[in-house]
């Protein structure tokens, strides 16, 4: 049977677990470590799929759950796929949904997401705090229903009822195509009761092993990688009964979900890390902010998405290497100098406009200033990770991480 990926660790780092490496995959070669662009809707906002191929980015990430209400799993598959869709011609992954069970399930209504409350700093809006009081939400629209069997829910745009189980799962996302898929699972709040996070595992791992089954019977096996994705809470136990269980089953990687609470993640990925297999690539789900993405690295993830560089760029929130800045605040309308100096940041933004340029837009609330801003966070966190690499293979990743981290300061 043809192979859908080709993982190769092109160097084992200083320490136990981390690694460069390349994934190969029908699109493209991705260089790992590798941050992944979040086009949640086969966009990635405000940008173009040629700007975001200019900053470096090697990979984009859709949502499954987006897709299949609007415009249907079905038309992006008769446009011949994501990549033809939306133009990109780089390697792409979709999630399963699975955190839509979550976001639109247990956590709707609610002031929780995959990270315990207020211990991660610029705490990103999850898709419940996203689709809460947006404009136009269908007055029909309800919070998910999570059974044995898969997650009844009602589309937030115009109120009709759907359900998803793993197959259904899996189907849609042979239909968009991505190289790389997720296992549908359940991702739970870190607040949840360790009873009930044990539950979920083990509906997850019921659901992993549905998913494997329905792909392994398609043809599309030979063309989509399928990654199982490790769950467990906040609990040691239960992490590392779950990387056990997802070693032994036959996924091309694997993924390592949420519900961490901020101060046990380092010590959570380097658990599950230690037992996932070290010849199969791992993708860190939904974190992104720069010393995570450190950390990340140093315990063995080889690719890792967020929304966090787009999402904050629209709210003129912009990385430094001195930390974040809010180009709304006053101090900067009269700031002719760009948010760094070419010689720290080599992005289009920088080398033409001004934070006081950025300021009047966004003071302004014109379009432009989110596309200015997205272009130099991306360009920032994509280039950051490469350099991580380029450390790896030249054996100076700690120094490189000291440097950067000693630099780096929250200053939002």
């Amino acid at each position: 049977m043809k192979k859908p990926l080709d993982f190769k660790i092109v160097k084992q780092g200083d320490g136990e677990l981390m690694r460069a490496g390349e994934i190969k995959t029908p699109h493209g070669v991705i260089q790992t470590p590798a941050f992944v662009t979040v086009g949640t809707k086969a966009t990635v906002k405000a940008l173009t799929p040629e700007m975001v191929y200019g900053l470096g980015a090697q990979v984009v990430l859709a949502n499954t759950y987006h897709l299949y209400l609007e415009p249907g799993d079905n038309i992006i598959a008769k446009a011949g796929g994501m990549q033809d869709f939306m133009n990109w011609r780089g390697p792409t992954m979709t999630d399963s949904g699975g955190f839509q069970v979550f976001s639109l399930g247990a956590a709707f209504g609610k002031e929780i997401t995959k990270l315990a409350k207020g211990e991660m700093p610029m705490m990103l809006l999850d898709e419940a705090e996203s689709l809460r009081g947006r404009k136009g939400i269908s007055e029909h629209f309800k919070p998910a229903k999570i059974d044995e069997e898969g997650v009844e829910f009602r589309s937030h745009i115009d109120g009709s009822q759907h359900y998803f189980t793993p197959s259904r799962s899996i189907a849609i996302q042979h239909n968009l195509g991505a190289d790389i898929i997720f296992a549908f699972d359940e991702c739970t709040s870190p607040t949840e009761s360790k009873h009930y996070q044990s539950r979920a595992l083990a509906r997850t791992h019921r659901w992993a092993r549905e998913c494997l089954s329905y792909h392994k019977a398609s043809p599309q096996s030979e063309a989509q990688a399928l990654f199982g994705v490790v769950q467990g809470g906040r609990f040691e136990d239960l992490r590392k009964e779950s990387a056990a269980f997802f070693a032994e089953q036959d996924f091309d990687g694997y993924g390592i979900g949420g519900s961490f609470a901020k101060e046990d993640m380092e010590d959570a990925v380097g658990w599950i890390n230690k037992i996932l297999p070290n010849e199969k690539p791992r993708h860190l789900l939904g974190i992104g902010e720069p010393e995570d993405l450190f950390m990340a690295v140093e315990n063995g993830c080889d690719t890792f998405d967020c929304v966090a560089p787009t999402r904050i760029a629209r709210n003129a929130s912009v990385y430094t290497h001195r930390g974040k800045i809010n180009l709304k605040n006053s101090k900067y309308r009269e700031d002719f100098t760009p948010i760094e100096n070419t010689s720290e940041c080599g992005c289009y933004t920088c080398a033409n406009y001004t934070r006081a340029y950025l300021a009047h837009l966004f003071r302004s609330e014109e379009m432009l200033g989110a596309t200015l801003a997205s272009i130099h966070n991306l360009y920032f966190i994509i280039n950051m990770v490469a350099k991580m690499r380029q450390s790896i293979l030249e054996g100076t990743f700690q120094e490189y991480k000291k440097e950067f981290l000693d630099m780096y300061q929250e200053t939002l």
